[in-house]
């Protein structure tokens, strides 16, 4: 394991674990990785919701229409399943979806600590809360800032980084 994983967990002050100066490896691409992984993301999320839909049109046919009623639980069952699989891998040991496991990208802290199952699920609901109330623009704040961090990533205090895998095959020789 690497230094940059190993975490002090004494008091005080804890500097940033990436510097994008020192360490520019860790950014390299992860704004368009994070739009690749958010697609991918969204296809694991909805295949389920659009099998669950076709059962329940199937099971609405076979019971006369009765079965359509099952149609009220797909936005619940939607947001569920959406809330415990970014809690779930996200908040996992890879620190990331599978999408984000796709593009060799992880979800920190921002001083290196690995994310928590709570953390995850909060960071998926200040996405789409700022990007719903914000508008998509929010997004560009990554653009700005030199460890390409969106809007909910500055509030939770989280970081996207390549991990460590990705980050060594672009590290050059010193």
């Amino acid at each position: 394991m690497s230094d940059i994983h190993r975490i002090d967990r004494s008091e005080g002050y804890k500097p940033y674990a990436y510097d994008p100066a020192t360490q520019p490896e860790y950014f390299d691409g992860v704004l368009s990785r994070r739009i690749v992984a958010f697609c991918i993301d969204v296809v694991i999320i909805f295949a389920p919701m659009v099998l669950a839909a076709l059962f329940i049109f199937v099971f609405g046919l076979v019971t006369f229409g009765l079965g359509w009623f099952l149609f009220g639980l797909l936005s619940p069952a939607f947001v569920l399943w959406a809330l415990v699989y970014t809690g779930l891998t996200l908040g996992g040991d890879k620190c990331a979806t599978l999408g984000m496991r796709a593009v060799n990208i992880e979800m920190r802290l921002w001083y290196g600590a690995p994310m928590y199952h709570l953390l995850a699920v909060l960071s998926v609901v200040m996405f789409w809360v700022s990007v719903s109330v914000l508008t998509p623009f929010v997004l560009l704040v990554g653009l700005f800032n030199s460890r390409r961090r969106l809007l909910h990533d500055l509030i939770l205090g989280t970081i996207v980084v390549n991990n460590e895998e990705r980050a060594t095959s672009l590290r050059r020789p010193r």
